[in-house]
């Protein structure tokens, strides 16, 4: 069997989880005896092709007989995307970008036979245009290996229209997975129109839809409409290869409690310190992280100061790779009490490191996870409760380390592979 995918990212040059998790993918499928021809926007040589082929858009000449965007998705019946959009930025670099859209006067470019687009496959200020563009090449990628493939697989709301693109041209079976949806980036008055509207129509285009945990899945049916016999839930897992556990030595005595992730409303960063102001209260020998960045940043640094508890909270700003790896060395305590967490990894990571996690129940790693701590995010009095449990009472966090790390090293790619081989199976006819 051998998958046309369509993806936006790639190790190693990431950012965010998506190209992690792609990773993960078409190594766990080659294992599982399924072929990958991977396709993403702009490919900087580096990435590793030992289990599948890559692609890059950006050395695609379009193909298609259309002179211009318009013409070409009237042919493959989609949706037209013409605004621009901005995710993933804090506030002053959107408000930059949108300047210096205003002042570059951006046009929409006519699509000559031959041409070829230079992506940046970042998420930057033109991110629609690239994501329409994206949809011509790979309508183009689509014909071009027609006979190379037997089902096309798309990653999140970025590819999809590439997705449709490829089904509408040559009539191949379309799966679309989907890793996050508009309801976890906000709550339902801060939905993009824009992005809902391609997320929608790429589901109802697929012949069937991946969703990462039980809690994506029914927002799927339940928001987008979607048929449940349509839509099936695939776990994530995770990759620890070539990762060791660091030894690090502390610069203090107190115990350590950390929040690792965006500093955004879906990662419920308040309502961790609410949490740590509560558990102060009771254990004075504690310091709080919260490592990442975010457009709550500000808020979240007033709330700190506000409860009185700056001298024993710290911000550490965004962390990469091995500085993630050094931080969960230190921390005595992980937790996430996300609001809306389509998955989560970095609980994975933490009990790997042999660091007993909280989670809220409103995460999909709660499906998965049966030796991590779970909570409402809201629940700011349980959550307080679990952080001083596991911080005075040795023997419940070492029980809790030592059954976390067997239950993580289980959640391997080879298994949820050999369940997306299926439901590749399912819709070729």
């Amino acid at each position: 069997m051998r998958v046309l995918m369509f993806g936006w990212e790639f190790p190693p040059h990431i950012a965010g989880g998506l190209g992690t998790a792609c990773k993960g993918i078409v190594e766990g499928l080659a294992h599982n005896g399924v072929e990958t021809i991977f396709v993403m926007p702009s490919a900087s040589g580096d990435e590793d092709q030992s289990c599948t082929t890559i692609i890059n858009a950006s050395d695609v000449a379009v193909r298609n007989v259309s002179s211009t965007v318009d013409e070409f998705l009237d042919k493959v019946k989609f949706i037209h995307v013409d605004s621009n959009i901005v995710p993933y930025v804090e506030p002053e670099e959107y408000f930059e970008a949108i300047e210096k859209m205003k002042r570059e006067q951006r046009t929409e470019t006519t699509v000559g036979f031959g041409q070829k687009f230079k992506f940046s496959g970042k998420y930057g200020a033109n991110l629609l245009e690239e994501v329409s563009r994206y949809a011509q090449v790979g309508g183009t990628i689509a014909m071009q290996h027609s006979s190379e493939f037997d089902v096309i697989h798309a990653h999140d709301w970025l590819t999809y229209l590439a997705g449709i693109a490829a089904k509408e041209l040559t009539g191949k079976p379309l799966v679309v997975h989907v890793h996050a949806t508009s309801f976890d980036r906000g709550t339902d008055d801060m939905v993009d129109s824009r992005v809902f509207a391609i997320e929608k129509r790429g589901m109802e285009a697929a012949d069937k839809v991946v969703a990462v945990s039980e809690l994506t899945r029914n927002i799927v049916i339940n928001k987008y409409g979607i048929s449940p016999d349509k839509v099936v839930a695939v776990h994530n897992a995770v990759d620890f290869s070539g990762r060791e556990n660091l030894d690090v030595e502390r610069g203090v005595k107190d115990k350590v409690v950390t929040f690792l992730g965006r500093i955004t409303f879906q990662k419920g960063p308040e309502y961790f310190i609410d949490a740590a102001a509560k558990v102060l209260k009771r254990t004075p020998n504690v310091r709080f992280v919260m490592a990442g960045s975010g457009d709550m940043m500000n808020r979240a640094i007033r709330q700190v100061a506000r409860l009185g508890i700056a001298d024993r909270f710290h911000f550490t700003g965004f962390l990469r790779g091995g500085e993630v790896q050094k931080m969960f060395a230190l921390s005595d305590v992980y937790i996430m009490p996300s609001v809306s967490e389509p998955f989560g990894i970095s609980p994975l990571e933490a009990m790997r490191s042999n660091v007993p996690s909280i989670i809220s129940n409103q995460s999909g790693a709660a499906e998965v996870l049966k030796y991590a701590f779970k909570v409402d995010f809201w629940d700011v009095d349980a959550m307080a409760d679990d952080i001083y449990a596991l911080l005075n009472y040795p023997a419940l966090s070492e029980f809790a380390a030592a059954q976390g790390l067997e239950e993580v090293n289980a959640l391997k790619w080879d298994h949820a592979t050999a369940k997306l081989k299926k439901v590749y199976e399912s819709v070729i006819k």
